[in-house]
């Protein structure tokens, strides 16, 4: 049977619209041909406004989950760009945080070896002052690693311990 480019369109939509089980699709296959053109036309405009609704739906939501478009009326384009530079944003913070939480994991690292020493010291261990002075100087450029860079200086930085005691 020789379809033309309309009806092979048509097929092709209600393939498409078909995501479960074979049988329905068959099934569904088989009532549009006996569709007159008409009702075949209505059916293709029937999917392709659900497509269209999806699609209008889904920009939506988008738009809704961008906080700088939430509740503003903006172009499908600017849904777009926002939502890449929202991404970009966050990746921007995730990757802080990230440097963050290994900066902190070592200062923590080095603050648990130096409560160590100091435990040790306060039982009337001796404490090499070479160790010690060597540990104080890697907490101190932990701390300077963590504020430098071109990120944004968050207030959590500026609030990590520094310790001052010297033996």
């Amino acid at each position: 049977m020789i379809m033309s480019d309309e009806e092979r369109d048509i097929d092709i939509e209600s393939d498409d619209d078909n995501d479960s089980d074979t049988g329905a699709q068959s099934s569904r296959h088989a009532n549009t041909q006996n569709f007159t053109q008409a009702e075949k036309r209505a059916h293709h405009n029937a999917l392709e406004r659900k497509r269209r609704d999806h699609i209008k739906e889904s920009f939506t939501s988008l738009r809704e989950a961008v906080p700088t478009l939430k509740g503003e009326k903006a172009s499908r384009a600017q849904i777009l760009k926002k939502t890449t530079e929202c991404i970009q944003v966050m990746r921007r913070k995730i990757q802080a945080n990230q440097k963050d939480v290994e900066d902190i994991k070592k200062q923590n690292a080095i603050l648990e070896q130096q409560i160590r020493m100091l435990e040790e010291a306060k039982k009337g261990y001796v404490i090499d002052p070479n160790e010690y002075q060597q540990l104080n100087q890697e907490y101190q450029a932990s701390a300077a690693d963590s504020s430098d860079g071109d990120e944004q200086d968050f207030s959590r930085r500026s609030k990590k311990m520094k310790t001052s005691y010297q033996t």
